[in-house]
């Protein structure tokens, strides 16, 4: 048996998780990730984009690195920091189907 279609093109989990002001790794929201959630689902609406999902993720565990977003089916990770780099993703990764390396996340460190 074969894995149906998926459902999205491209699902977006954005971390807008929050943590106390002053803790040592920070938080997506604190660094605007909410704000720019909202920016990427107005920006794909006007540019067409159809079939993808943006949603609010919980924590992800990397917001050391964020504000944080990963897109799957690929599960390539995002630093996003501001709009020009959402748009530069919308772009680049989910229109013509490339990544965007200057804004990816490091791989995993498991030393």
């Amino acid at each position: 048996m074969s894995d149906p279609k998926p459902y999205f093109d491209a699902h977006i989990f954005v971390c807008t998780n929050r943590r106390p002001d002053g803790h040592k790794r920070g938080s997506c929201a604190a660094r605007g990730s909410e704000h720019l959630r909202d920016y990427m689902k107005a920006r794909a609406k006007e540019l067409g984009i159809e079939n993808i999902r943006v949603n609010s993720a919980g924590c992800l565990d990397r917001c050391e690195l964020g504000p944080a977003m990963v897109i799957y089916p690929e599960g390539v990770w995002y630093t996003a920091r501001d709009e020009a780099a959402i748009d530069a993703i919308l772009a680049r990764h989910i229109q013509a189907g490339g990544r965007v390396p200057e804004l990816m996340m490091p791989e995993r460190d498991d030393d």
